[in-house]
């Protein structure tokens, strides 16, 4: 295994001295020294990986040296355009280093949504022609495979890649780790939603522990939630499927659960949402501040306001609550009024340690809600 120390020490003995991406459980221990030993100018935690690849190129474009990019292999999808029409030696030739983690890697045994991408992550590497290696767990290699890579960065004016498994860095403990004050639990919040629902309504709960605590709330009040989709990836998007529902199934009430990373990672949305007017449409950012499924590293949920872009996206009404008290107070009349329209709810950090999972396949979620639709 690799101190996070002694890697950290060696990308900058290397000339690396920017640090950007988006957080990944895979690499939690290594992104949670970044936050606390790093200086706060020299690591920012990016919206989306797209935009950690923009924010790696301004600063080569600024100080002729490369930056580190970290990433989940998921989000090898939204680095993808920049990265080809940006970054690539063919283009503006960008030398950077990606570190990506690897879920799904064929063999052990992952979350549904990660099978996929842990098969073709080393090939996407290969079909962007990035050098790839996998991580070394032996210190001494792995130290040089950083200086061998960087090097061909440097020489040739082009991003490359460490892909890392599982285990490779040792534990590190966040010290520098996001807090708020809010005392209402995420978790209490869904099932306040959940009691104010009208018959019908349809759910769609992003990805992360809000799908996962949903899914719990149902089993807790012996409901099947036939009509709620627990979307298990691909974040960020939840709202863009919730609107496409709430488009075709105009008598149905459609609520998104949203997360501020997620609700981050894509803001444009918004606007696209408030465009198409669509009076049945809620939309509820569970707001903690806070990449809590990845472990816990700090969004900047708490420095932007929702409710006022939501608005200035033109949404019929947006609203924040901090507590349980105005939050059963304002749901009543949140579901009731014409849409589309915002709901921040401030809550606390954390979750439960025996959170379970949803035990219906993605495939049997899917056929589950589409057969309720349709029978309605």
């Amino acid at each position: 295994m690799i101190t996070c120390n002694a890697f950290y020490e060696t990308l900058t003995k290397n000339g690396i001295s920017f640090f950007t991406g988006v957080p990944d459980s895979l690499l939690k221990d290594f992104s949670a020294y970044l936050t606390d030993q790093s200086p706060a100018d020299r690591h920012i935690i990016a919206a989306n990986e797209g935009n950690a690849v923009g924010l790696a190129m301004g600063s080569y474009l600024a100080t002729g040296q490369p930056a580190l990019v970290y990433m989940q292999n998921s989000g090898q999808g939204n680095a993808a355009n920049p990265l080809i029409s940006l970054a690539d030696p063919k283009v503006y030739g960008i030398p950077m280093l990606l570190l990506v983690g690897w879920r799904g890697k064929p063999g052990i045994h992952d979350e549904p949504q990660h099978r996929m991408q842990g098969e073709i992550t080393l090939d996407f590497f290969e079909t962007l022609q990035i050098p790839t290696n996998v991580l070394s767990t032996d210190p001494a290699q792995a130290f040089s495979q950083v200086e061998a890579l960087l090097k061909q960065a440097k020489e040739e004016s082009r991003p490359v890649a460490l892909v890392v498994e599982k285990g490779t860095f040792e534990k590190y403990t966040l010290q520098n780790a996001t807090k708020n004050s809010f005392s209402l639990h995420r978790e209490t919040a869904i099932e306040h939603i959940v009691e104010a629902l009208p018959t019908k309504a349809v759910v769609v709960a992003t990805t992360g522990k809000i799908a996962r605590e949903l899914n719990e709330i149902r089993q807790r009040r012996n409901e099947n939630g036939s009509t709620d989709f627990l979307v298990v990836g691909g974040m960020g998007h939840a709202l863009q499927i919730a609107a496409g529902i709430a488009q075709e199934k105009p008598d149905h009430l459609v609520c998104c659960l949203d997360g501020d990373g997620a609700a981050l990672m894509h803001l444009g949305g918004l606007g696209v949402v408030a465009s198409m007017k669509q009076q049945n449409l809620r939309h509820i950012i569970l707001n903690n501040g806070a990449h809590d499924s990845v472990g816990g590293q700090p969004t900047i949920g708490f420095k932007v306001q929702f409710n006022t872009i939501a608005i200035a996206c033109g949404y019929a009404s947006a609203k924040k609550v901090v507590d349980a008290q105005e939050l059963k107070k304002e749901l009543s009349s949140f579901m009731d009024q014409s849409g589309p329209s915002l709901l921040e709810i401030c809550v606390a950090l954390g979750s439960r340690e025996d959170l379970g999972r949803p035990k219906n396949t993605p495939q049997e979620n899917k056929k589950i809600l589409m057969e309720a639709l349709s029978n309605e």
